[in-house]
């Protein structure tokens, strides 16, 4: 009999037939990554990566609702309150190992996106060789709602989506559903959500060559009639020519657009803009590392704290940003993160 006390492990790493299999287990935290789920990650990871036993890694969310809705900033927002640099430098440090570890993986490493995938769960997804999602999946890189920036390699992936569709992401952190998600790079295959009991056990059976079977055809894409009106505007020459392209447009998605950059953190948009603009001439690994040097900034700043508490502590949603405008930021201020 078990034992009922002994609390379940964070991730469960099992054999499954061809593949290792990775759940993500804290589904009542919408299975957001914390460093105990990293490190259990990263030790499957490099215990199947020369067993010939294992053809593939197959990664999914425990609980139905997520695959990850992000990581653990609450926990950095009371380190960085604290003024405790160890276990941030920890967290964000160990994560980003792990984004490149999976990018780097020798074998076919397979999310399956049910639900949410979100910050932290891009940087667990994106990376790897196959991302299969379904009709109801839900992505986004929402960091500027809580003044971070898009990071966990998303200054490297988000940039090298068609046209300016990253930066437009990344500055106003909308959702896509799993069809536009493919459209935009962030996915890969499309299965029905009724199919996924029958795709793990075909994976489990035949390896990542059991995916053909499953896919369906993909919608076509709801942002294409904005496409090249988010080139036009999101392609101006910095974030203060955005918001003036943005406003000169006139119609009613650029005046909801500009609704959405208005509400999030003024400054969390400068930041973003630039280390995404950097992360477009840089390679995986250095874009993490530059993304590493930023949160030593970020984690301790007051915007990132009001952020959190606003969305995630409070839950009141009503950041008070500083400035709170864009036009009032300063941008000696925002150089200055990138010292």
């Amino acid at each position: 009999m078990s034992d009922a006390s002994v609390p379940e492990p964070s991730v469960v790493a099992t054999r499954k037939g061809r593949i290792g299999h990775l759940l993500l287990n804290r589904p009542k935290a919408l299975n957001a990554l914390d460093l105990d789920m990293i490190r259990r990650m990263r030790a499957a990871l490099d215990n199947w990566r020369d067993d010939p036993e294992i053809h593939a890694v197959l990664v999914e969310g425990a609980g139905g609702r997520a695959f990850s809705a992000g990581g653990d900033v609450i926990s950095v927002r009371a380190h960085g309150m604290a003024g405790n640099p160890g276990p941030i430098e920890s967290f964000f440090g160990e994560e980003y190992a792990l984004n490149a570890s999976i990018a780097e993986y020798p074998k076919p490493y397979i999310s399956l996106v049910d639900g949410f995938c979100m910050g932290g769960g891009i940087g667990l997804s994106v990376h790897g060789r196959m991302v299969i999602t379904t009709e109801t999946s839900q992505f986004a890189m929402p960091e500027t709602i809580i003044a971070l920036f898009p990071d966990v390699g998303g200054s490297y992936a988000l940039p090298r989506m068609p046209g300016q569709l990253g930066l437009y992401l990344g500055l106003t952190g909308l959702r896509m559903n799993g069809a536009d998600a493919i459209h935009a790079g962030l996915a890969t295959h499309l299965v029905r959500k009724e199919d996924l009991p029958a795709l793990r056990e075909a994976l489990a059976a035949d390896g990542a060559a059991a995916v053909s079977a499953f896919m369906r055809e993909v919608p076509a894409f709801t942002l294409a009639p904005h496409r090249e009106t988010i080139d036009r505007c999101f392609g101006a020459d910095g974030v203060l020519a955005i918001f003036k392209a943005l406003e000169a447009e006139g119609t009613e998605w650029a005046a909801a657009t500009l609704k959405e950059l208005r509400a999030v953190s003024p400054s969390s948009v400068f930041w973003s803009y630039e280390i995404l603009k950097r992360g477009a001439g840089m390679s995986l690994r250095a874009a993490l590392h530059a993304e590493l040097k930023l949160t030593r900034k970020v984690a301790f700043h007051p915007e990132f704290h009001e952020g959190v508490r606003a969305a995630l502590v409070d839950k009141d949603r009503k950041p008070q940003w500083n400035p709170a405008r864009v036009e009032d930021v300063d941008p000696a201020a925002i150089a200055a993160m990138f010292d």
